[in-house]
């Protein structure tokens, strides 16, 4: 598999729309950026899952991963878009998958539906979703993958479990988009991506971490007699605007070395400013071509 990249969109969680003070212009600075990005080299652009900022909740603006993923789909008309990830505490899983099918209908094909199980307690509190401990929560997460696959592969599905159920819903237009499951969990994520995903995201650029990973998605992959070479493994680079273009083929080199085909680049102020995002697009990723 040859190596791809993808850039997150400016969508507010990380205070990176702050210095523009009119809500539509920071949807617009937004949806600039997938435009330029849409005109490549880039494979995707990302959206993260998100209703308060970081490091810490402020009262900035944080666009809603969904609304903002079908509005980018029509904003765009090549580049693949996907979410690092849904979260699935925050809409039911049948409800996802109808909403990832209409989304891929609107893109063309061109999304990558992100799920994983979640961890910024503060929103989910806030939002007044049920704050579990991680058994529970990755109990549900694993049912909701299980869901979310009957939902795109099978006609009226069933399914009962210990936190969700369905009883034959229908979903047309039935879609299946590329599946991106998010998270490093040994015993439970990273066997559900051996068992549906088309991707995932591991290590958040750490070559130790990455190579780790790997090794058990691949004993995952053999145990469940899936072609590991099959799946999509990326990781995300947050990226110091200081680093020279050598440092930064550096480190994209390390962490293909580590096992990984797909990094998706984090770049700060780039609602401000495009030529980073241009400088990658003409200086860093033909390097990997």
């Amino acid at each position: 598999m040859s190596v791809r990249f993808g850039v997150f969109v400016p969508q507010g969680w990380k205070m990176d729309l702050t210095e523009i003070a009119d809500p539509v212009e920071q949807y617009e600075a937004m949806t600039a950026v997938a435009k330029l990005a849409d005109a490549g080299p880039w494979d995707s652009i990302w959206l993260y899952d998100h209703f308060h900022t970081v490091p810490e909740p402020t009262d900035n603006a944080v666009f809603e991963c969904w609304t903002a993923t079908a509005t980018l789909a029509r904003d765009t008309s090549r580049v693949n878009i996907g979410q690092m990830v849904g979260c699935n505490g925050y809409r039911q899983p049948s409800l996802y998958a109808k909403i990832a099918s209409t989304v891929d209908v609107a893109s063309h094909g061109r999304l990558y539906a992100g799920l994983g199980a979640g961890w910024y307690e503060h929103e989910w509190k806030a939002y007044g979703y049920r704050w579990t401990e991680v058994p529970e929560r990755m109990g549900a997460f694993r049912e909701a993958v299980q869901i979310v696959h009957k939902m795109w592969t099978e006609d009226r599905p069933v399914f009962t479990g210990k936190h969700y159920a369905i009883d034959g819903p229908i979903n047309q237009p039935r879609r299946k988009p590329r599946f991106w499951i998010g998270g490093g969990g040994e015993k439970v994520t990273l066997k559900l991506v051996a068992q549906y995903a088309d991707g995932c995201n591991v290590g958040n650029s750490d070559p130790d971490l990455i190579r780790r990973k790997l090794a058990v998605l691949r004993e995952h992959c053999d145990n469940v007699g899936r072609d590991y070479a099959s799946i999509a493994k990326s990781t995300s680079m947050d990226v110091d605007l200081s680093w020279s273009n050598a440092e930064v083929i550096e480190r994209v080199t390390r962490v293909l070395d580590a096992g990984c085909d797909y990094v998706i680049f984090y770049l700060p102020r780039v609602a401000y400013d495009h030529e980073p995002l241009q400088r990658f697009a003409e200086e860093i990723i033909p390097q990997f071509s």
